[in-house]
């Protein structure tokens, strides 16, 4: 079975069917750029742009980097206009494509989901905690499998600042840290997140995750296990589809 997916990102916004018996692509991702100021209108004709890539005509799931209560109204957006926020997103993408079926989950929530089911979280138990780091920090918190929706971990404190703007990727390439330097910065705002949670496990997502080597074996003292993602940065694309599925049966 297939069901398309949609990954709307601060960067970038990409998609692509999804063969959800294997967890993964079913053909080559395609990407536009996300438009600046990304506005909802402007994320729209992004997100028609790539799904009009495949010429797909069936249900879809789409993220966003924010809160996203009801499965469709926003309430947070840190990285992209604030424009979004009440915005009934569900409603504003079916319309822009045509009256697709169409269903919206935060970011990070679907990564999660993708990888609890196919990746580096399958049958884990207890609390688990993804961590997707990009333009922002996105965060997705199971207990026993299940997903607590909505943790936006990333707007932690650290340092006086919210964490994303200390230890995203962004920061990084911002600041042109070292890997040594942004495993340390990493480092804290894993210490202080597994101060709060106690988790298991901390999977690393996002498109870092590609780079695992360069960092993860520079941070030390957190007690739990920490793993990149194995889907990297298709994970929610595949979670989208994932619960857009579970939503059309």
């Amino acid at each position: 079975m297939q069901i398309f997916g949609v990954d709307i990102g601060g960067s970038g916004i990409k998609g692509a069917p999804v063969d959800l018996d294997r967890g993964d692509l079913a053909a080559e991702r395609f990407k536009v750029l996300t438009p600046h100021p990304a506005t909802p209108d402007a994320v729209a004709d992004g997100v028609k742009d790539v799904i009009g890539h495949f010429g797909w005509t069936g249900p879809v799931g789409i993220t966003f980097p924010g809160v996203v209560t009801g499965g469709s109204t926003i309430r947070t957006a840190a990285n992209v206009d604030k424009d979004w926020i009440d915005t009934d997103a569900r409603a504003l993408l079916s319309e822009r494509l045509g009256g697709l079926p169409v269903t919206v989950l935060n970011d990070a929530d679907a990564a999660g989901v993708a990888e609890m089911q196919f990746g580096a979280g399958r049958d884990r138990r207890g609390t688990v905690i993804l961590l997707t780091f990009g333009t922002g920090i996105g965060s997705a918190l199971f207990i026993d499998g299940e997903l607590v929706p909505n943790t936006e971990l990333g707007h932690l404190e650290l340092n006086g600042h919210d964490a994303e703007k200390r230890a995203s990727t962004k920061a990084k390439d911002d600041h042109e840290l070292t890997w040594e330097h942004w495993a340390r910065r990493v480092t804290k705002y894993l210490a202080h997140v597994e101060m709060l949670f106690s988790p298991e496990l901390f999977i690393i997502g996002g498109g870092v995750s590609r780079k695992a080597e360069k960092f993860l074996p520079l941070i030390e003292d957190i007690k739990a296990e920490i793993v990149p993602a194995q889907l990297q940065n298709n994970a929610g694309i595949v979670g989208a589809a994932m619960r857009a599925a579970k939503l059309a049966q």
